[in-house]
């Protein structure tokens, strides 16, 4: 019910990321491949080269930020008020134990990851990575994803190429930096 709830919400006023494939209508793997593919060839159809880096988060959900998904979702996805209380009361508060044979682990307080498994991890995750086209963007890049798989590429001529390495590059360290940032 919520997730059915929050995904009309973010369709319906089109805030999902339009660089992100997955978790959306109509949207799938082979979505992000052929974009991707097909920006390609219409760079080489303008006698351009293109460098694409693929980048692929380790255990993704595992490094949402819990103060930063809530920081992000009233300004950028419009949840306030209750909404946004449940949301945060479904976050906080979460442990774990491990159990190995017959012996049960200290409780471990988790402060980031979405709950593994459940219907809104990836709404959340996706909605905790939409920042990400700022930073491409701030660099000329263009960005495709699905889920945490992200292709960043960049169209340049010839004589450009160095400057264009050194472009991705930065980019590629300032995508680094932000991923590890905590506030």
């Amino acid at each position: 019910m919520v997730q059915a709830r929050l995904q009309a919400h973010l369709d319906g006023s089109s805030l999902l990321p339009g660089w992100q494939s997955a978790y959306r209508r109509l949207h799938i793997t082979e979505t992000a491949v052929t974009k991707v593919f097909n920006y390609l060839l219409m760079a080489v159809d303008r006698g351009q080269m293109s460098a694409l880096c693929v980048l692929d988060l380790s255990s993704a959900f595992d490094t949402v930020v819990h103060d930063l998904l809530l920081q992000r979702l009233k300004p950028q996805f419009g949840l306030c008020g209750t909404v946004l209380q449940w949301i945060q009361s479904y976050l906080s508060d979460r442990t774990f134990p491990v159990v190995y044979g017959d012996v049960l682990s200290f409780v471990v307080h988790v402060a980031c990851s979405v709950p593994q498994g459940s219907v809104l991890g990836p709404l959340f995750f996706i909605m905790y990575m939409a920042d990400l086209a700022d930073r491409a963007v701030k660099y000329g890049m263009s960005l495709h994803a699905y889920a945490d798989d992200t292709q960043l590429y960049l169209h340049f001529r010839r004589d450009e190429m160095a400057s264009s390495a050194d472009q991705l590059e930065r980019c590629v360290l300032d995508i680094g930096h932000w991923m590890s940032a905590t506030d």
